[in-house]
Parts: C-alpha cells; structure tokens; sequence
C-alpha cells in the first residue's frame, strides 16, 4: 500500500528506524485503519552557523617532528635478532617468555600465555611486569605482583591485585639501521641519498600537519554550533552509533584471532563506554543534516564518484574494487551521506571568521643537516 509513505509525505515526517505497525479490526463496509509507532527525525532549531570567530593555527612543523619520524621509519626497518652473548635482559630488548596470572592462589582463566613476546621498557602490557624481566637471562623463571587500576582495559585484571609467575624462553634485541645514503636507497630510485628521504618525510609530515589542523578547526566548529543547539536525541540513532563502534571492535579483535570473551571484554560496559561520543556524534550529523538541507548542499554522482576514487587512491586499491565493496554491502547512500558532511563542514569554514593562531610547534629552519647529527 501506499498510503504509508503518503502519510508521511503530507506530514513531513521523517521517520527513523523501522515503524511499528498497529492494526485495528477490519470491518465490512468500513475503510481499513492502522497505526504506526516510530520515531522520527527531530525539528532541530541550528544556533548561528555563519560568520562564526574561530581561531586556526598555523601548520609548522618543527626538525624534531621530522626527526622522529626518520626513527618510526628506521625503527620499522630494524630485525630483531638473537643475542650475541648470554646476557640479562635490559631495557628496550624483546622477551619470549610463558606467563600465568593468579589471584587469592587461584589462576585466572584466560590469562595466561606461551611465547608471548614483550618489547620490555614499552608500557605495552605492564610496567611493573616489564621491570621484574630487567635483569633475568634465558631460561630463568620468576614471578611478580601486580596492581591493575580499576580503568585497565582487561574487566579480567581491572582493579585486582594479580600475582604472576612467568619463564623467558628467549631474548632478543632490535638492531636498527644506519640512517645514511644506503638506507634511502631501500625506498626507490629516487632516493639516491638521505637528503632527499629527509625532504620528502618534511613533506609527509606538513600535509599531515596541514590535515589535523583543518580537521581540528572543523570539529571545533561543529562543536560550537552544538553547544548552542539543543533538542532531543533520537534514541534508534544513537544505539545504532554504537552498535557500529562495538561492531569495530568486535572486528578488529577477529582479526587478530580473539573476541570479546577472550579479551575479557563486557559488550554491556562497552555499549556504556561508547554512548557519550555516540550520542556527540549522532548531535553533530543531525545538525549537518540540517545546515546542508537550509544551504540546498548535496552530492550529485560525479562528486560521489570522485570521493571513491579518494578512498581508492588513499587504500591503494582499483577504483571499481572500492565501487563494487560498496555496492554490494548496500553502503553507497552512507557514503554519500558521508561526502555531504564533509561537503557541509567545508562551507562553514568557509564562511567562518578565521584568526590565525601561532602553531605551537616550531618552524622548520634551513639546516637538515642536524637531521644527520642524530643517526
């Protein structure tokens, strides 16, 4: 029937989710009447969004970004490699090693681990953990108390007094590259000597730079309009919001082979986690929602066509591959709601009242050559 999507047409409605539908008792002679039960998007009254005072800083990058970037790269191009005399484990080496956790004498299920290997110094698992390796040789066991803080990531280990027993297997050490003409080589033709790696990690790291400035005007932009603008969250959006975040999660652990469960991860405190940035987010999209419906801003196909050749280009995949991934996962009118946000964002910078701000950062000076100084 038609008289749904009429009725909503008539009354403006937009509605969210799926309706409920309520049907009354057919009756000879008379004509056939339903309910339905939905929630719909809200009448949003948007606070001032034009000629907005904003400040935006400078992109500057300094030498030490550049700097440390060069050691990302020539700590990625290290090996780890056994080590050469049989000595005890000290800070920045990679422990192979068995672990058990136990509380009140009992072990903890879950958490215990064979060839589990720890980059020791990191901070990655624990650092009081990381300290009791400090010191030990191959072969050698040991054990160490420790005391998780109540917002650990674990539900497993937050908040308990864990005591563990463990054995290194192995140790290792990272033997990292020399930052000179040979090394640049490994990355093409072009890069015949460090000078010209060290130029094009400047020019990395300024378009990133360049980036998060732009994208951090913009979130405090819309963050401004939303703090002036109030109505109520429609509750399907926001649980949906979260059901994607937690689907993320979920994802991103099948990757690595675990779960929720393996994690020791409650899906209950998560969905709790994740509904203060659902419901900011799910804020802001309906007031762009709006803001674009006022401007008569939208996405015709070639702009939609253009923003997946980007995501083809940025994920160095054929543009069709990305075409069809959206196509078949019914994903195309995300996207494009997606582009149209991004759309809205760039109008309001545009008709923003821009103070340039001192970056923090310092500027690049002319000497690279320091850059060298520092392999």
């Amino acid at each position: 029937s038609d008289t749904f999507p009429k009725a909503l047409q008539e009354t403006d409605m937009i509605p969210l989710g799926t309706p409920l539908l309520e049907k009354e008792t057919l009756t000879a002679g008379k004509a056939f009447t339903y309910s339905a039960i939905m929630e719909v998007r809200p009448e949003i009254q948007v606070a001032d969004y034009l000629e907005l005072e904003i400040e935006k800083e400078e992109a500057a990058v300094s030498d030490e970004k550049v700097r440390d970037r060069l050691e990302q790269i020539r700590k990625a191009h290290g090996k780890l490699n056994a080590l050469e005399e049989d000595r005890p484990v000290k800070d920045g080496d990679y422990a192979v090693l068995e672990y058990e956790a136990f509380e009140d004498g009992s072990p903890i299920e879950g958490i215990k681990a064979n060839n589990f290997m720890l980059h020791v110094g990191s901070g990655d698992f624990n650092t009081d953990f990381e300290s009791a390796l400090i010191g030990l040789k191959k072969g050698d066991k040991g054990e160490v108390d420790v005391d998780f803080e109540e917002t650990y990531y674990h539900e497993k280990l937050a908040g308990k007094k864990v005591h563990f027993t463990f054995q290194i297997h192995d140790v290792k050490e990272m033997v990292l590259p020399e930052l000179d003409d040979e090394f640049a080589k490994n990355f093409g033709e072009e890069f015949q000597d460090i000078k010209t790696l060290e130029n094009r990690v400047r020019e990395m790291v300024t378009a990133e730079e360049e980036k998060r400035v732009e994208t951090d005007l913009k979130r405090r932009l819309i963050q401004k309009i939303a703090e002036k603008t109030e109505f109520d969250l429609p509750e399907v959006l926001v649980n949906a919001e979260i059901d994607n975040a937690l689907n993320r999660v979920r994802e991103n652990l099948m990757r690595s082979g675990s779960s929720l469960e393996k994690a020791g991860l409650s899906e209950e405190k998560l969905r709790q986690d994740f509904r203060e940035d659902a419901e900011k987010r799910v804020k802001e999209m309906l007031i762009l929602g709006e803001i674009a419906n006022r401007e008569d801003i939208g996405v015709n196909d070639e702009e939609l066509a253009e923003g997946i050749a980007g995501i083809a280009q940025s994920m160095g995949q054929p543009v069709e591959s990305i075409k069809q991934y959206y196509e078949a996962r019914g994903l195309m009118d995300s996207l494009r709601e997606t582009l149209m946000e991004e759309k809205t964002l760039n109008y309001l910078v545009e008709h923003a009242k821009i103070i340039s701000k001192q970056s923090d950062n310092e500027k690049p000076d002319t000497q690279s050559d320091e850059l060298k100084e520092t392999s």
